[in-house]
C-alpha cells in the first residue's frame, strides 16, 4: 500500500500566462481534429453549420435573429463535442455492457436531440 501523498491538482497544470493559452489553443484544435475525423455525427452537423451558418447571414432577418439563428447551430456543434467526450471516457473505461454506460451516452445523446430542436425552434421563431 503506497502512503504517498494524494496529488491535488493534475501535474500536467504546470504552464501559466501566454504558454498556457498557447498549449489551451493546440488542445482545442487537437480535439476538433480529432472529433472531425473520428466522430461521423460531428463531421454531418459541420457540414450543415459550413451550409447554415452563411445562409443565415443572407436571410433577411435583424441582427440579433441572425446571431440567435447562428448560435443555435453553434450550440449543436458544441453539444456533440460534449457528448463525444462522454462516449470516449465511457469506453475508455470499459466496452462492456453496463446500464450506467448507457444511460450516460443516452443522457449525452438526448442533449445533442435538444440542440437539434433548439436549431429548428429559433429559425421558425425568428424567421415567422
Amino acid at each position: 500500500m503506497s502512503h504517498e501523498p494524494i496529488a491535488e491538482e493534475s501535474p500536467f497544470k504546470g504552464q501559466t500566462g501566454l504558454r498556457r493559452v498557447w498549449n489551451a489553443l493546440n488542445y482545442s484544435l487537437s480535439g476538433l481534429r480529432a472529433a472531425y475525423r473520428n466522430e461521423d455525427a460531428f463531421r454531418q452537423e459541420t457540414l450543415l453549420a459550413a451550409l447554415m451558418i452563411p445562409f443565415a447571414l443572407m436571410l433577411p432577418a435583424s441582427g440579433i435573429g441572425k446571431t440567435i439563428m447562428i448560435g443555435s447551430v453553434l450550440l449543436v456543434l458544441i453539444v456533440e463535442l460534449l457528448n463525444s467526450a462522454i462516449e470516449a471516457a465511457v469506453d475508455r473505461i470499459s466496452l462492456a455492457h453496463h446500464r450506467l454506460s448507457k444511460r450516460a451516452k443516452d443522457i449525452g445523446s438526448a442533449a445533442v436531440l435538444i440542440a437539434l430542436i433548439n436549431v429548428v425552434v429559433s429559425w421558425a421563431l425568428v424567421l415567422i
